[in-house]
Formats: structure tokens, sequence, C-alpha cells
């Protein structure tokens, strides 16, 4: 069976490499330390501190396995030009009857990240404005049926 291919910028994979050399350097011996000390507490079996050091080793270890997938089966993208949208591009849009510019990158699902303006290239936002111009108007039909209409500012 074939991996998924991980679509993501050359900075995404930085990021992701760094977060993998953090989770393995810093917090997986901070979850071997709890685990130590938890032990150190006696019976394990009424033990609710060794029970939440295994619950975070198992999530870490999770997490690192996860990475290393990522970053095996990563694919980079180069940005796309600034005249039309693509992957990797960044985009000032308005809402049609608001005037609050907001900002989006278009990033791969490996990366994204909404709260700091980085959007998936699958979300019904990045593929409604993929192969759009500045001066476009776009419908963007949301999980929830509702149907968001904005205008394209500036493609970066």
């Amino acid at each position: 069976m074939q991996e998924k291919k991980y679509q993501m910028t050359a900075e995404g994979k930085i990021q992701l490499e760094q977060e993998l050399e953090y989770t393995i350097q810093v917090k997986r011996p901070e979850v071997i330390e709890k685990l130590q000390v938890a032990r150190s507490f006696g019976d394990l079996s009424e033990n609710s501190e060794y029970d939440a050091a295994k619950d975070e080793q198992a999530q870490v270890e999770a997490r690192i396995v996860q990475l290393e997938a990522m970053l095996r089966n990563a694919e980079i993208v180069e940005k796309a030009s600034t005249d039309v949208i693509g992957f990797g591009s960044t985009i000032e849009f308005v809402e049609v009857g608001e005037e609050d510019i907001e900002e989006v990158t278009i990033v791969g699902s490996a990366e994204a990240d909404p709260l700091d303006g980085k959007i998936s290239n699958d979300s019904p936002l990045a593929i409604a404005l993929i192969g759009k111009a500045v001066g476009d108007e776009v419908e963007v039909t949301l999980p929830n049926g509702t149907i968001m209409a904005i205008a394209v500012k500036a493609i970066k």
C-alpha cells in the first residue's frame, strides 16, 4: 500500500523537522522523567500520575511516528505565481459587504494552522480561491451550507 503524500512548502517541511527534533530531544525525555517520578510513588495500579504519564508518552510517541511519516512522504510544492492563486499563495480578500481585509496562505494539510492564517489546500476556501486572480469575486460554500462571497484584493 502506498503511503499518502504530504504536500507542503519548503518552510513547512523545515517547521516539521524542527518539531520532530524538539519532540524527540525535549518532550520524550520530559515524559520519561515523569514516568520515573510516578513509578517512585509506589503501587502502579492506583497511581493516577503514572497513568497520566503513560497516556502522555503514547501521545508523544504517536506524534513522532506521524511527523516521521509526513517528512518521509513530503512533497515540496513550489509557490505559485502572483498572477493567479495557487499552492503557497498568500491572498488578501474581503467578504462582500464588509470592510475588514483578511489574509490567508494556502499550504498543505500537514502545515495548516487556521489561527495563524495558514489554510489547507483541501479547505473549501482554498478550493474556491485556487485559479482566481486579483479582482475576482468568489463564492465559497462552507461545510455548514452557508455561502460566503469574497473579493480577491491581492496575491503575494
